[in-house]
């Protein structure tokens, strides 16, 4: 695993969990789904961070793909219990993101 393609992964998870995040709040039930909502914004915003952190070759970066592979699971462990293609999209983006991100911090 590069730098450039774990880099790709965040990216595209955090695409995946800011339209997840968006698509979940013109649900009607939002209540149901509030979790997601708030693992969505969670995982974007540290899938953005880690990005960063390689872009620039951070000496925490390892520890931050961690941190990004922990949160993605779970982010994709919460999005997996919705039926919503939003949601179930979302789930892959972060549990691929999660694999490569722990293949980083390695």
């Amino acid at each position: 695993m590069t730098y450039e393609e774990c880099i790709r992964e965040c990216l595209n998870c955090m695409e995946a969990c800011n339209t997840c995040y968006d698509a979940c709040l013109q649900e009607s039930d939002v209540k149901m789904i509030s979790e997601c909502i708030r693992t969505d914004r969670e995982c974007a915003d540290i899938c953005g961070f880690a990005a960063q952190a390689m872009q620039r070759n951070s000496p925490f970066a390892n520890q931050i793909c961690g941190l990004c592979a922990e949160i993605c699971q779970a982010c994709g462990d919460e999005c997996s219990k919705h039926d919503h293609d939003h949601c179930q999209r979302c789930a892959e983006a972060c549990y691929s993101c999660a694999k490569a991100c722990r293949e980083m911090a390695a």
